[in-house]
């Protein structure tokens, strides 16, 4: 069984995110979305809001699994047996930063390996900055993230004023 893992700070999930995660499995008997921490971001939801995004995004997706980690992520790979760490690029400048952290990941762990899938045309511009910043001023989010969880990010927005 081929396992990999997508891991993001998905705050909230985007149809973006969504894409990757449908390209990756068909691409993989198993796929581990995993909500990691990134200490450069003040998220606007829970770790386990998040997950819970994400389940609801893909809960069509019999081999997806959604997690959280905190640590390294080739610790997380190593320790649900997934040789390949799946990212998605919107534009070079986040080939830059993914290529770095895929060459630090490969050489803590050098059975681990980094995909790269390039965004979707319709979605390059996407992100979950743009998401929040648009919600922000009320604006109809329903071609940027999974219908499923439009009102949860509505009423996050709102509860935070």
């Amino acid at each position: 069984m081929t396992s990999a893992v997508y891991p993001g700070s998905f705050d909230p999930i985007t149809l973006g995110h969504l894409n990757i995660i449908k390209r990756a499995s068909l691409i993989f008997d198993k796929v581990h979305v995993v909500v990691m921490v990134n200490s450069d971001k003040r998220p606007l939801f829970t770790r386990e809001e998040r997950m819970e995004l994400i389940r609801k995004s893909t809960k069509t997706y019999s081999n997806v699994v959604v997690d959280t980690w905190d640590d390294l992520l080739v610790k997380y790979c190593k320790e649900n047996d997934a040789k390949v760490v799946v990212k998605g690029l919107r534009a070079v400048s986040d080939f830059d930063w993914e290529f770095q952290m895929a060459l630090a990941n490969k050489k803590i762990d050098p059975n681990i390996d980094t995909l790269f899938l390039a965004s979707s045309e319709k979605y390059t511009y996407l992100s979950s900055t743009v998401v929040k910043e648009m919600a922000k001023y009320g604006a109809d989010l329903s071609g940027f993230v999974p219908r499923e969880i439009l009102d949860d990010i509505v009423n996050k927005i709102a509860e935070r004023g």
